[in-house]
């Protein structure tokens, strides 16, 4: 299994003027738990991750200190998630047949998240990892008010990995670049082109890391598993 790490973002919603990606949790960059975790998963063989140039002496600073057993690359990344993402595909080895795609920030997710989410894709062609919603959600129009109240037992909170069949994902974003679509996951491609998408259980756990109150929800994550 194949995986493609988006990391090219900063951290606005985080008051950093540099990637998040490269803050520090227990004393790690945040992109170091991430990667730690793909080397622990027995299915995942090949890592790419897709970043701006003024981080790659720091994310090859990362894949050295922890002492890479896998294969890692370096890919010039987008200006979107979306565009990075394209750029991830298509510097995927020869012969690659399916795809993990994981945000760096979601650094939490576990071996055995990988390990399911690979199987997962003997089944479909394409899934996302999810947990079910917990709290009522309301549809609010741009004054404020309620407009309604969507049924929760049906609602799903999308999480990463997403894994798809690797021809499949390259045909739906060059249809996505051809009518200039625009995305915040590469699952949405596949619904607008019309092909299904599975849902795969994540972990409660799995939080991504947007402002500092995820970060010291993640700290205390960590201290637990550590």
């Amino acid at each position: 299994m194949y995986l493609l790490i988006p990391a090219a973002g900063m951290g606005k919603r985080m008051g950093s003027d540099r990637n998040k990606l490269l803050l520090t949790l227990h004393g790690k960059p945040l992109l170091t738990w991430t990667l730690l975790a793909a080397m622990e998963s027995r299915a995942i063989i090949w890592i790419g991750i897709m970043a701006q140039p003024e981080d790659f002496e720091d994310i090859r600073e990362i894949i050295t200190a922890i002492n890479a057993l896998k294969p890692v690359q370096i890919i010039q990344g987008g200006e979107t998630r979306q565009k990075s993402v394209y750029n991830g595909l298509q510097a995927l080895p020869e012969g690659a047949e399916t795809v993990l795609i994981h945000d760096g920030a979601r650094c939490l997710a576990t071996p055995e998240l990988f390990d399911r989410c690979a199987a997962a894709l003997a089944t479909c062609q394409g899934f996302i990892a999810a947990i079910p919603v917990k709290d009522t959600i309301k549809i609010v129009d741009s004054k404020g008010w309620i407009e309604d109240t969507p049924d929760r037992s049906r609602l799903w909170a999308a999480q990463t990995p997403q894994g798809f069949q690797v021809k499949l994902l390259k045909e739906c974003h060059e249809q996505g670049r051809k009518l200039a679509w625009e995305v915040t996951d590469d699952a949405a491609l596949l619904e607008k082109c019309g092909f299904p998408v599975k849902i795969v259980v994540g972990e409660e756990t799995n939080l991504k890391i947007t402002t500092r109150g995820d970060l010291a929800i993640a700290e205390y994550i960590l201290s637990q598993r550590l």
